[in-house]
């Protein structure tokens, strides 16, 4: 059994005395472990860090095997994110988030959501609103997708500012209002604005997706969300965020 795909590396940990076990979020293999032997000791290992963009061969002789990697370095990030938390700090959670979806399960459309985020990892505000488009694009891919697209009430597609806690629907200002402290607060970067939000906004964004993660995938599993997520938000709250 082989095959060769593109793939970013969520994390690694030790093996024997100088290999790791290598876990690669992948364009069309989902998320996939694989033995990297002899990487703790030799240049490899540089390539080897999270966020890093490779290009991975998996070999085994069958397929419920863990395998081997052969890895060559497609795009380093490892150092630029090591200048700043929030990068660092944004990476943890995904990572952490994309370990509730099954191992090896193809999930094209979470790989390209990731691919895109990380290359913006060094810019906090677009980073934030980025990493909450991801949340929603996992809850999607899990069966939990949100519809924020016209008004749950009245179906009308303008003015959009809050969700129904029951639905998971958008709902609009003049439907909404009446019943706005039963409603969650829909930002407006979700659904009309290209610019980078404000940090009210993108907490605002961490707060609806934390509600849905908590009530269909998390709670159901006796599960937390990733620790890191706290440390990311808080760091987004107390920085201003550059257009």
């Amino acid at each position: 059994m082989n095959w060769s795909d593109e793939g970013i590396i969520l994390g690694s940990r030790r093996h024997g005395e100088s290999s790791l076990i290598v876990e690669l979020m992948t364009a069309a293999h989902g998320r996939h472990l694989g033995l990297v032997k002899g990487a703790r000791r030799s240049q490899e290992r540089a390539a080897l860090q999270p966020g890093n963009t490779v290009s991975a061969t998996w070999r085994a002789r069958l397929d419920e095997h863990l395998g081997n990697y052969t890895i060559e370095p497609v795009r380093v990030r490892a150092a630029a994110l090591m200048d700043g938390a929030a990068g660092l700090y944004a990476l943890q959670v995904m990572a952490g988030l994309l370990r509730l979806v099954p191992e090896r399960d193809p999930h094209p459309a979470l790989y390209r959501r990731l691919a895109h985020t990380v290359e913006h990892l060094a810019e906090a505000g677009l980073a934030g609103a980025l990493v909450v488009q991801f949340e929603l694009e996992l809850l999607r891919e899990l069966g939990f997708g949100l519809d924020l697209d016209s008004c749950a009430a009245t179906g009308v597609s303008a003015d959009l500012i809050y969700v129904s806690p029951k639905s998971g629907r958008a709902v609009s200002r003049k439907a909404g209002t009446p019943f706005c402290d039963r409603l969650l607060a829909l930002p407006a970067f979700l659904t009309t604005s290209d610019e980078v939000p404000a940090p009210p906004e993108i907490l605002a964004g961490f707060r609806l997706t934390e509600f849905f993660l908590r009530r269909h995938v998390l709670d159901p599993r006796g599960l937390a969300l990733p620790p890191a997520r706290e440390n990311f938000i808080a760091l987004l709250g107390r920085a201003p965020v550059a257009a």
